[in-house]
């Protein structure tokens, strides 16, 4: 991304999954304008269920931008779908930031909901994720349960609700008979959706909330946004301090 001085800060666009839930486009709406707040121009695309696409708000903004994945692990949409819809844009002004999760910000927003949710130490925990068959996600996932249980001094096991194993309500039914006690559902989802609704027949003693538009998830989009801005503001300082290699003519 190139810019010049005094020019407009490049706007933020928001990439979501997309859902057929009402809520969950609500949410990220919501989430949106909290950010848009802070950052000034904010826009929503989504890589799939519905639209409009990164692609096209891309092409509709015509200017400089920062796309921040609204992903809580890094699969096929946030390695594939975003940087392919970047490049059918056309726009050259484009910077693209790492996805939102795991960081020990949802950490922290996972601990509170569960508490909200009736949990409290001593209580086993289930980490509920959507699943991928991307590695790469699965890892993502390992880590942000690795971040919960460092704050909540329990074991975290992980429980997914749509792709991979094992299913939310086996782990439940599983850790409630190892351990013998109270297990708590940890919704890593962003909002109220099918997946979400799911986890209210996994057997658990408490589900938690998602994580949903929450302050600390707000400035950690706004983070993003204003590390991409930076990030490309140096290399596009560094563009153009670049010596130009010219091409010699022998004499004749």
């Amino acid at each position: 991304m190139t810019r010049r001085a005094g020019c407009v800060p490049p706007a933020l666009v928001l990439v979501a999954h997309g859902t057929r839930s009402a809520r969950g486009v609500d949410l990220v709406a919501a989430l949106a304008e909290e950010v848009a707040a802070s950052v000034g121009t904010t826009r929503v695309a989504f890589v799939d269920v519905l639209g409009p696409s990164p692609s096209e708000v891309l092409r509709e903004l015509a200017a400089p931008a920062v796309v921040v994945p609204a992903f809580l692990a890094s699969g096929y949409h946030v390695h594939t779908d975003v940087p392919r819809e970047v490049a059918d844009s056309g726009n050259p002004d484009v910077h693209v930031t790492p996805a939102l999760g795991p960081d020990p910000v949802l950490a922290g927003v996972l601990l509170q909901r569960l508490r909200e949710a009736g949990w409290t130490r001593g209580d086993a925990v289930v980490l509920a994720a959507a699943g991928s068959s991307d590695p790469r996600a699965l890892t993502d996932v390992r880590r942000a349960a690795a971040m919960l249980a460092d704050l909540t001094g329990e074991r975290v096991d992980i429980g997914y609700v749509a792709t991979g194993e094992p299913r939310v309500p086996e782990v439940v039914a599983r850790v409630r008979d190892e351990a013998g006690r109270r297990v708590f559902v940890a919704s890593y989802l962003l909002a109220h959706g099918l997946f979400h609704s799911r986890l209210a027949e996994a057997g658990a003693d408490g589900v938690a909330e998602p994580l949903g538009v929450h302050p600390a998830l707000v400035q950690l989009v706004v983070a993003r946004y204003r590390a991409g801005v930076e990030a490309a503001r140096v290399t596009g300082a560094a563009e153009a301090v670049r010596p130009r290699h010219h091409r010699v003519l022998p004499v004749r």
